[in-house]
């Protein structure tokens, strides 16, 4: 290491200036420039051309195993201080296995707290940014907190405390990206320091791989000849051992045969004895060895947190030589992603669309739980809560899952997505029928969507068919509920439905889906052979925002028994384009209460366009064939201009014309939010 004095450019200030304060363990080029009063921990990365300047504002703290990429600027205005985690004041704190891309500029006063990213080219001055975010490129931070673990999208200007409130969680994705990034700079770090000449390794950009003949430090020359030469272990495994180790990581392994892969069903390694990087690799070396033919998966252990950090494949017998010449991180596959590549397959007896679901909701931060129901408990919506489902890692809720439905064979199983700030459930759809109709085990063709709230699943059952209430009557409870809407219901005989007088039901009281859509199934059963509509009321602004018949008798559907009233349970789909329309009101123009209607659009389409108009929405669709509807690969139909109901419908039925034969989906867009807040399918072509 070398580190002088003289790099600094003199300034006025520079004349009586505390020296840096230098872990020995750290790496520091003699390419970078370091005045001033700066402390620097250990195992920590200071790339070539970064220049960190402590001459005006003073002291910097840099925390152990961070790194501190090329180009980087630190320094500090002399007025202002943070509070740095010690409870000293500092004009500069960049906290513990931070990581500080290139070309940043980092000017006090400022804090950046442990486990952060900031992105190439971003900017943090006079802000405090907590532990666990990730700030991606060009973004500028300037006289707010970022709360933990937030998320700065690249290109964002972030100056207001409302903006900084408003940041997304980080998502596991992108904690896998950082990872990435920090393992290649630490790898820097450890083999630069191993050479006799850090500027000449250091400003080429690379360091000396076991590629290029040399065993690496703590790998004696005669075991990585021998691992070399066997070909199951290559540089980016050795190196990616050396890495966890020198982060004081341990190391382990899990393998599994072909069935296992499939089901995620991993088996542990014997647990590796050694800790020094020769002795861990002989060992991985017999363990690639002992399971031949078999997958095998790197494990990264923190003792201390008592969690993993790092799952990687190194051994797949499906390709020949997978680990020589070919970098883990980019053969890795995700637990749950099949050997076709699909992103969501099959999983023990969860179908691909569960899983997909599973994965959406974690990674938007939710929690998982389900519910159980035997067939009169499920008639009643009397669920019971399953155990509770613990930890956050696919693997293991989709492990949780799997003995839930074994547990409850011959029940209602349903999942329930909940978000645990917020205190409400933010998806309810059944993954378990014992009528069979659900297919759990068997992939479906569907698309999901990624926002759980809004989503129809598109095996019809992801808002399924609750006693005497069809699918869609309960999609829409479901939806009309979380917009925090409130539910009331009117009834109508004949008569009364001709001249539009309907009659209040009895109060629909509570606001949890259950609750409500049993009492909806009791107004139902106390006015049967009579007309019943769903309203949805803004309990705000005190007016309706949706009306819509649940019951009809002048419609053949209403005298099928409970259960087989929905159109949607015997197929993969729902189709929307059969949906059940009214005769009294169809052959019209206009509905009794003034509203417009269509012959090619069902009465439910109608119905939700109205809504949505009525609540300020706009309205867009998007179609797909076959193929693209299979992948979810949706293509956006001609933008529908106008907010007058007449004027929107007619839009969309050309779009239908427009792409007979194909799927296509109705969007509901809250123009100010800039977000969807519906999708539905409204075309689905027919099946040969």
């Amino acid at each position: 290491m070398v580190v002088r004095s003289s790099a600094a450019v003199p300034t006025p200030r520079s004349t009586s200036l505390t020296e840096p304060n230098i872990h020995e363990t750290a790496y520091v080029h003699s390419f970078s420039n370091i005045i001033g009063d700066v402390r620097v921990g250990e195992n920590v990365l200071i790339a070539p051309g970064t220049s960190i300047r402590a001459e005006e504002g003073s002291p910097f703290h840099i925390g152990r195993g961070t790194n501190i990429q090329d180009g980087v600027i630190v320094h500090g205005l002399e007025k202002g201080r943070v509070v740095g985690d010690d409870g000293q004041e500092y004009s500069a704190w960049i906290g513990d296995n931070t990581c500080i891309a290139h070309l940043a500029l980092i000017h006090g006063p400022v804090y950046i707290g442990n486990d952060c990213f900031i992105g190439f080219r971003s900017t943090a001055f006079n802000a405090r940014v907590g532990s666990g975010c990730i700030v991606m490129m060009h973004a500028l931070i300037q006289d707010v907190e970022i709360p933990p673990g937030k998320y700065v999208p690249s290109g964002s200007v972030i100056t207001s405390q409302q903006q900084a409130d408003r940041l997304p969680d980080v998502r596991e994705a992108d904690r896998q990206f950082v990872r990435h990034i920090v393992a290649i700079n630490e790898a820097l770090r450890a083999g630069n320091r191993q050479t006799g000449d850090p500027a000449r390794s250091m400003s080429n950009g690379t360091h000396q791989t076991p590629e290029t003949g040399a065993a690496p430090n703590g790998v004696s020359p005669t075991t990585y000849r021998t691992l070399m030469e066997d070909g199951n272990v290559n540089a980016e495994i050795v190196a990616q051992v050396k890495s966890l180790l020198a982060q004081g990581y341990r190391i382990g392994t899990e393998h599994a045969d072909k069935r296992r892969f499939k089901t995620s069903s991993w088996l542990s390694c014997p647990a590796f004895q050694g800790q020094r990087a020769d002795q861990v690799l002989a060992e991985l070396q017999a363990c690639l060895a002992e399971h031949a033919g078999e997958y095998v998966r790197l494990i990264g252990i923190d003792p201390k947190a008592k969690r993993r950090v790092l799952e990687v494949l190194i051994q797949d017998p499906t390709n020949s030589s997978p680990a020589r010449g070919s970098t883990p991180t980019k053969s890795f596959r995700s637990s749950h992603t099949s050997s076709n590549g699909q992103t969501a397959s099959a999983v023990g007896s969860l179908s691909a669309q569960t899983v997909q679901q599973v994965r959406s909701l974690l990674q938007q931060g939710y929690g998982i739980g389900t519910e159980h129901a035997d067939k009169r408990r499920f008639k009643t919506s009397s669920w019971l809560s399953c155990a509770p489902i613990e930890g956050k890692r696919e693997a293991d809720v989709l492990s949780h899952l799997e003995a839930c439905l074994a547990e409850h064979a011959g029940e209602y199983v349903r999942l329930i997505g909940i978000d645990t700030q917020a205190k409400r459930r933010v998806l309810e759809t059944i993954i378990q029928d014992p009528n069979g109709q659900i297919a759990p085990s068997s992939s479906s063709n569907g698309s999901y969507s990624s926002n759980p709230a809004s989503s129809s699943s598109s095996n019809g059952r992801g808002a399924s068919a609750v006693g005497s209430l069809s699918a869609q009557t309960v999609q829409q409870v479901r939806s009309l509920l979380q917009q925090g809407y409130r539910i009331s219901a009117e009834h109508a005989n004949k008569r009364r439905f001709k001249t539009g007088s309907w009659l209040n039901c009895a109060p629909i009281n509570g606001t949890r889906e259950s609750e409500v859509l049993s009492q909806l199934e009791a107004c139902l059963a106390n006015h049967a052979g009579e007309y019943v509509r769903l309203i949805g009321i803004d309990p705000q602004a005190k007016r309706r925002v949706s009306e819509t018949i649940i019951q009809d008798p002048a419609d053949v559907l209403a005298s099928t028994p409970a259960g087989s009233k929905s159109s949607y349970s015997n197929n993969t789909s729902p189709s929307y384009s059969n949906s059940p329309t009214y005769p009294s009101r169809s052959q019209k123009n206009k509905t009794s209460n003034g509203a417009v209607s269509s012959k090619k659009l069902s009465a439910e389409t109608v119905e939700q366009v109205r809504s949505l108009l009525q609540q300020g929405y706009r309205i867009s669709t998007e179609h797909a064939d076959k193929r693209r509807f299979k992948t979810s690969s949706w293509l956006s139909c001609a933008p529908i201009q106008g907010t007058r109901e007449a004027e929107v419908l007619s839009q969309l039925e050309a779009c239908l014309a427009d792409h007979t034969g194909e799927y296509v989906r109705l969007i509901g867009i809250d123009p100010q939010a800039k977000r969807r807040v519906l999708e539905t399918i409204v075309q689905e072509p027919v099946m040969a």
